[in-house]
C-alpha cells in the first residue's frame, strides 16, 4: 500500500468532511466531545478508507478486520467516519444526542452497524482485542485488530495488564494506536500522571513501537506497513496529535475536552474548516 498524491490528497480531503461533520453534531447535539474527536480523524479516516478490510453493505462480514474505540468518547469521530464509510445515511448524524437516537454520547454496538464494541468506561479496549485476536488464532483467521486509545485513558493500570498479556501471547494481529493529544479531562496529562518516555514503556512491554505525526497521513499509513512487515509483536503506533485539530479556537484547549457549542463559536469553526478547504484546492492546483 503506497497511496500516491492524488489519494492521500483525497484522504486529506475525507479529513476535512469528518471534521465538519463533527462540528455539525456536536453543535446541534447540544455538547460532545469536540477536542479528542478532532484529534483522531487522520487515524480513523486512514484506517477505514485505506487501510481495513471491511464491507459497509455487510457490517457482520465474517472476514472484515475489527476496530475498538477505546476512548470512547470520540464516539462523534467514529460516526462520522462510518456515515461517510456507508454503513448508514450522513443525515443520521444530525439525530446526535437526541432523544431515542443511536448515535449516543458514547457507541451502543448493539444499534450502530459497523461498530464491534460498546464504550462507556475507559481503558477496556485493548483487553478487548486481545481476546478478538486469541480468537481469530484459534479459528485459524489472518484479519486484524486495530485499536484507539487515549494519552489520558492509558493512566488506567488495565492498559497496561492487557499490554504485557498481549506481548506474551505474541498477537503479531494487534495494531494499537495511542492519539497523543497531551490534554484530558482535568488538564495537560504530563501533569496529572507523565507517560512519557511512553515510547520505551511500551518497548519495555514487549511491543513493536512507532511513533509517528498523527495529522500526517502517509506517516500513519508508512507505520501500518511497517507495523505489518514486522511479525512476533502486537504493535503500537504513538500518534503526536493536537486536541481540538483544525478549530482555531479549540486547538490545545481544556475546555474543548467537552463543552457545548454556541452559535458564534460553530460560525467561527466552520469558517476555520472554509479556510483549510481553500488551502488544500490551492495544494491541488499547486
Amino acid at each position: 500500500m503506497d497511496p500516491d498524491r492524488a489519494a492521500v490528497d483525497q484522504l486529506r480531503r475525507r479529513c476535512l468532511d469528518l471534521r465538519r461533520d463533527i462540528i455539525e453534531m456536536i453543535f446541534t447535539g447540544g455538547s460532545g466531545h469536540a477536542g479528542g474527536s478532532l484529534s483522531a480523524v487522520e487515524i480513523l479516516v486512514a484506517l477505514y478508507f485505506q487501510v481495513m478490510h471491511i464491507r459497509p453493505e455487510e457490517p457482520g462480514w465474517s472476514g472484515r478486520d475489527r476496530f475498538i474505540l477505546s476512548k470512547g468518547h470520540a464516539a462523534p469521530a467514529l460516526y462520522a467516519v462510518l456515515a461517510e464509510r456507508g454503513f448508514f445515511p450522513v443525515d443520521e448524524l444530525k439525530t446526535f444526542n437526541a432523544p431515542g437516537t443511536r448515535l449516543q454520547k458514547h457507541v451502543d454496538m448493539h444499534r450502530v452497524p459497523g461498530t464491534e464494541v460498546s464504550s462507556g468506561s475507559l481503558g477496556q479496549g485493548l483487553s478487548i482485542a486481545i481476546g478478538m485476536a486469541l480468537a481469530d488464532r484459534m479459528d485459524g483467521k489472518d484479519r486484524y485488530v486495530y485499536v484507539l486509545i487515549g494519552d489520558g485513558e492509558s493512566q488506567e493500570g488495565q492498559i497496561w495488564e492487557a499490554a504485557m498479556a498481549a506481548s506474551h501471547l505474541e498477537l503479531e494481529r494487534i495494531v494499537a494506536f495511542t492519539d497523543c493529544n497531551r490534554l484530558q479531562v482535568d488538564g495537560f496529562v504530563r501533569d496529572i500522571i507523565n507517560l512519557e518516555p511512553i515510547e520505551s514503556k511500551w518497548q519495555s512491554f514487549g511491543w513493536h513501537v512507532q511513533r509517528v505525526d498523527g495529522h500526517d497521513m502517509r506517516q500513519i499509513l508508512a507505520a501500518v506497513e511497517t507495523a505489518k512487515r514486522n511479525p512476533g509483536q502486537p504493535h503500537m503506533i504513538i500518534a503526536d496529535t493536537v486536541k481540538g485539530k483544525g478549530i482555531s479556537y479549540m486547538e490545545n484547549s481544556i475546555k474543548w475536552h467537552s463543552h457545548p457549542i454556541s452559535e458564534e463559536e460553530y460560525r467561527t469553526a466552520m469558517a476555520d474548516l472554509q479556510a483549510i478547504g481553500r488551502a488544500l484546492a490551492e495544494d491541488d492546483v499547486l
